[in-house]
Parts: C-alpha cells; structure tokens; sequence
C-alpha cells in the first residue's frame, strides 16, 4: 500500500508558557501492524497465565509507580499543565487502582454457577485477545490504566495509544510494565494523532476502548462496527451539581470549587451546571465566588498553586468563546470571564449567573475553569434542568435529609450520582455514562467483564433421550 512506510512528525507544548517540548515520530500503519502482531504473541503465553500470577505482575507496577510518583508526576504537569499537587496523587491513584484488580481480579474471573437442566453449568470469563485502547491527555496516566488494569488482569494484551498531547506519559507506563517482567508485547505504546487510531482499529485487534470527545467516539464506534468488533465508549459530561435548600452550604460551595476547578477544570466528571434552590442561592454564591477568588493560579510545578493552565491555546480559544457567546445572550459575570495576560494557555477562573438552557455554558461541554451557576424553584425543577443535557455522565447532589437527596439522585439520566461529596471515578465502582456520554463502563468488576467472552457452559453426564430446540 502507497504510503505504508511514510512518517509525520507531531510535537508537544509546555501549556504553562506555550513552549515545545519535544518532537516524536507518528507511527505507520505498518508500524501500528507489527505492534499488534506482537501483543497478539504475547496474548498466548499471558492468557495461560493464572489471574493469581497476572495479579502479581500487576502488584510489581503498582510499586514501581509508587517509587517514581515525583517523576512520573513532573511528567504529567510538564505535558498537559495539571497542577504539581494533582499530578503525584494521579500517579499513586493509579497504583491503587493496579493493586485493587490485582487482589480482586482473580475472584471477577472465578466462573459463575448456575443450575440448569445439565449436571453442570456455569458461565466462563475468557479475554478477547489485543485491546485497542484509544486515551486522551487530560488524565494521562489514569485515563490509561482504568483501561489497562482490569483488561490485563483478564488475560488481555493492549496496545495503547496516548494523546498526541501527552506522549511521554505514555512512554512512562510502558517502561512501567516492562520491568515487571510481564511477557514483552502484553502491553505495546504506540504515538500519533486520530489517525493512527485507525490503524489500530482496523488492525488484528479484538476490541476498542475509547475515551475522548463525542465526534471521534462516533468515528471510532463506526469503524469498529464496521468490523464486529465491540467498543467500549466514555465520551464526555455535563455534569450538573445540586444543592438542595437543606444543604450543608459551607461543605456545598467547598465541593463546588473542587469540583468544578479539579484539573484545572478540565475532566470529563467536573460539575459544569450548577443548580441552586432559590432559597439558600444568594448565601450560595456568596461563599462560591470567595472561595474561587482565593485560588492561585500560576506555574503548575508549583506546590502552592491551585490552577494552572488549560493544554492549548485552541482550548482556550473555545471557553473564551463559550464564556462570551454566553454572555452576549445575557449571562452576568460574578468573577473572571477573561483570557490571562501572562504567556501560557491561562483562563481567570469565572462564575457566570443569570445563565439559560440555550446558552454555550450549559449546552457544549465546558473543558476550562468556568462554572454557570442557575437559580431552581424546588427539588423537581432542579431535576428538570439537571436532565436537559445531551449527555449523562455523572451528577453530585448536596442535602442534609440524605433520603430526600438519594431520591433526588434516582431521577437523574447519568451512570454515576454522588450525595455530598463530588463525582470521582473509584475502582471499585463501575464508571460510565448514558446518553452522549457513552456506551459500556470500566473500573470494578463491571468494566473487567467488559473486555471477556462471557461464555456459557453446560456439562452433561448423559445425553438427553429427546431435544427440544428453540430459538
């Protein structure tokens, strides 16, 4: 094929100061070919390995990212601009959740009984074969082993492409698992932008899991279907944040700053629309826009600051448009609303009130520091408001009366409600949304199941004298 061996060349940008990095090499679709033939060769030996013994190589890379955390750390910031004081708890975040699967992965796998007409029945989980796993930049780390972990711990190999944006993160996990001494190939890196997605797609692969924005995910679902094979999709969120007029308003504004300017604003799980009861709104606010006025933004190799810069300056292009489209139809600004004066891809940290449906803050998804904040009547207006969004990833409601809040939470269109606290993704609980935010989860048993053949078994000792079939 014409093209096969051509190279492009990509770069990274230091988003505090708008600087390259580093420039890499993209790779070929013969090169994306020869990474999956390997992890296929792989895949034999690491699949007759037994879950216990696979949880032990998953154990040898939790510890070795826990001894590199300030370095992997730096790696992190350096890429993508997460705050220094994010990007180690990221990194130890994703040794627990190595060390999670690797205690429980071997009992997800034990086959499940059940009783039939047969002498035995049971169901087996069996691996696929070579994951695609498609990742983006804004948890570079994380985003990747809330993958890689459950589906290796199944008996999968992976091949792994990282955000043209955050490569060397991805080059770090992959020196991460070659020295556990886990089969070479179980777990392969490869770089490039969208297209070399499609090589990886179109490969001798098994599966696609992906996480980005709504347009690619529709990209990749269509060309894996094309070919049968299963895709797992995290596309995003619009997560609304409620507070009832029984919250706690002091813990409420104090979750709303964490959750709205976590990573800097930018994950997939931040609160983005804001509902507040009529009655505690004023009171609110207040104590929102003080807190959000203390935060430091600065050089996110900073311990002391809390908010750094957005990863491009198209980025930042996008929320200032966002920002201001939304106040042209009639959005008030309480704090911020600006581009930073400063180089580097910097937004002042805003709230917006007098926000509508109709608006670019509540309609688009908001990746940057901005928070629309929208007065409700009662619990079923907030409700209302709260599931007029395209996408239903996750939503945190605040109470005091827990039962009133958790039935507030029922009613939500979303794969994940929190009740005081913010929404974060946990091994142990099944991530993943409805709607445009996605199809299928990860994390917990749930998402390990994800990427196995969940096959049916029925033993028995005598055939049966007659058949009965029905379809």
């Amino acid at each position: 094929m014409p093209g096969r061996k051509t190279r492009s060349w990509f770069e990274t940008i230091n988003p505090a100061n708008g600087k390259v990095i580093r420039r890499f090499r993209a790779a070929t679709r013969t090169d994306v070919e020869k990474s999956v033939e390997k992890a296929r060769k792989a895949f034999e030996k690491w699949r007759e390995i037994a879950p216990s013994k696979r949880a032990e190589f998953l154990d040898r890379a939790a510890k070795m990212l826990r001894s590199q955390k300030d370095k992997l750390g730096r790696i992190i910031t350096l890429e993508m601009g997460k705050t220094i004081k994010e990007s180690v708890p990221e990194v130890t975040k994703c040794a627990w959740g190595l060390e999670y699967f690797a205690e429980n992965g071997p009992r997800f796998l034990n086959p499940e009984t059940l009783k039939t007409d047969a002498t035995d029945s049971y169901v087996a989980f069996e691996p696929l074969g070579v994951i695609a796993s498609i990742m983006p930049w804004n948890f570079p780390l994380w985003q990747c082993v809330r993958f890689a972990a459950p589906a290796l711990m199944a008996g999968n190999a992976a091949v792994f492409k990282p955000s043209s944006v955050t490569p060397q993160s991805g080059l770090a996990l992959q020196e991460v698992f070659d020295s556990t001494g886990i089969p070479p190939g179980t777990f392969n890196v490869v770089l490039g932008s969208s297209e070399v997605a499609s090589y990886m797609i179109e490969a001798n692969t098994a599966a696609v899991s992906f996480t980005g924005s709504v347009p690619a995910g529709r990209d990749v679902a269509e060309q894996a279907s094309r070919q049968l094979k299963k895709s797992v999709l995290e596309l995003g969120g619009s997560d609304p944040f409620i507070v009832l007029d029984d919250a706690d308003l002091e813990a409420a504004s104090t979750g709303a700053v964490a959750g709205r300017f976590i990573n800097n604003g930018q994950s997939c799980i931040c609160a983005k629309r804001f509902f507040v009861a009529k009655a505690v709104a004023d009171e609110f606010l207040d104590r929102f826009i003080a807190k959000t006025r203390s935060l430091k933004v600065g050089d996110p190799m900073s311990p002391e600051t809390d908010i750094g810069p957005v990863v491009r300056d198209d980025a930042l292009k996008t929320l200032d448009r966002q920002v201001k489209s939304s106040v042209k139809m009639g959005a008030k600004v309480e704090l911020g609303g600006e581009r930073l004066k400063r180089r580097g891809f910097y937004y002042a940290p805003t709230i917006l009130t007098g926000v509508e449906p109709s608006m670019p803050v509540m309609k688009e998804e908001t990746f940057g520091p901005a928070a629309p904040v929208a007065t409700v009547k009662d619990d079923d207006d907030a409700v209302r408001h709260a599931n007029m969004s395209d996408f239903g990833l996750g939503c945190s409601v605040w109470g005091r009366d827990i039962r009133r809040a958790e039935k507030v939470a029922r009613q939500i269109t979303t794969g994940m409600v929190t009740v005081n606290n913010i929404v974060v993704s946990d091994p142990r609980m099944p991530f993943g949304g409805v709607k445009k935010s996605g199809i299928g989860r990860e994390l917990s048993r749930y998402g390990m199941l994800e990427f196995t053949n969940i096959k049916s078994i029925r033993l028995f000792e005598k055939s049966p004298l007659a058949y009965v079939h029905v379809e």
